[in-house]
């Protein structure tokens, strides 16, 4: 059984050697089993207050089956690392459900599902150990934006509430197995600050640390998170955590999110990772992007030397991952630049001003 220790220094050697490969959608994998209110109730939540169907990190802890065979199959398609199911297990956006009180362990579970997985998978191939990246997803509020338009002062949430749900998921995570905390589909910076303040509090408090990883989402073709940052002001505002990689995830396919990933290779000093959609949505809200589309455009981004990480969000499935992982082996990695020295701030957009 390898060790935390073990994998992490695998990751570290084997991201100079190739691009490392994410798996794909959780939700779209989940929507294949068709399953029903009862199914996410299960026995334990049979008599809960209200519904739960469409709270799909409730799946870890009532159908933890079903996470497992999305997970292998993510695996024996290609993927390093796998996120676990977790993408709305904060406090914060339980509440949805009332469910609250269960966030601490539905991080717990989902982790220790994924780990279950990844070991499985690493007894079978010892020399290519699997990893798994606690997901924290950025939560159905944001610090940044007031959600009335007639009070552009208000704020249905705070930091500090934010950074207590966020301290709480990143321990059961850690509980749980995760070797990577990845703080995902960030549309506003503040909240992920938030999250990132929370981890390294965490950090301190227990004495030892994991990777991180970040990925931004761009809301459209503007290039600009919802809270209105462009990529480089959005890697100014979080540079200074010195992430594992940082990156942009969902809201846009692969050819609209290319020239953002362009912009952000060329000032990050640390990998860039991109996981996107399998294209736009289409009128019923599903994703039309071929395995072979989306593997043919991010080979591209391969050979161009634009990326180190690499995976598939919304509408992404193992065969996604499996064409992905295919079209990106035996290409040499982007080179992590030595950036001259500037401060770098940022508003809206970024300033940077030369010693």
């Amino acid at each position: 059984m390898s060790t935390r220790e073990d994998r992490l220094a695998y990751l570290e050697a084997e991201s100079k050697k190739r691009i490392i490969v994410l798996d794909g959608a959780m939700g779209t994998m989940i929507q294949r089993y068709k399953l029903e209110e009862e199914d996410y109730r299960g026995e334990r939540f049979a008599d809960w207050k209200q519904d739960v169907k469409g709270n799909n990190d409730l799946l870890s802890i009532t159908k933890p089956d079903v996470i497992k065979e999305i997970h292998r199959e993510y695996l024996e398609a290609g993927a390093d690392i796998l996120g676990t199911n977790t993408f709305s297990s904060t406090t914060i956006a339980q509440a949805d459900y009332a469910m609250e009180d269960l966030a601490y362990e539905m991080n717990v579970e989902s982790a220790r599902i994924a780990r279950e997985v990844a070991d499985e998978m690493t007894a079978k191939t010892p020399d290519r150990p699997r990893l798994v990246a606690g997901a924290m997803g950025p939560t159905n509020r944001t610090c940044s934006i007031s959600p009335d338009v007639n009070d552009p002062g208000y704020r249905n949430v705070s930091f500090d509430e934010l950074r207590i749900a966020y301290k709480s998921a990143a321990q059961g995570l850690l509980e749980g197995g995760s070797d990577i905390l990845i703080v995902e589909t960030i549309f506003d910076t503040l909240n992920a600050k938030a999250a990132l303040f929370a981890i390294e509090e965490l950090f301190d408090e227990q004495d030892w640390r994991v990777p991180i990883m970040i990925s931004g989402t761009l809301t459209d073709a503007s290039g600009r998170t919802l809270s209105g940052q462009t990529a480089e002001a959005f890697w100014n505002s979080i540079r200074h955590v010195n992430p594992f990689s940082v990156g942009l995830n969902c809201a846009l396919g692969a050819d609209l999110m290319r020239p953002h990933i362009a912009a952000l290779s060329s000032v990050a000093d640390v990998r860039v990772s991109t996981y996107p959609n399998a294209g736009l949505p289409n009128e019923m809200g599903g994703y039309d992007e071929t395995p072979e589309e989306m593997g043919e455009a991010l080979k591209e981004w391969a050979q161009s030397g634009l990326i180190n990480v690499v995976g598939g969000c919304c509408g992404t499935t193992p065969a996604h991952i499996k064409v992905i992982a295919d079209s990106v082996k035996g290409i040499t990695p982007r080179q992590v630049p030595e950036l001259d020295v500037k401060m770098r701030l940022s508003g809206l957009e970024p300033f940077n001003v030369a010693s």
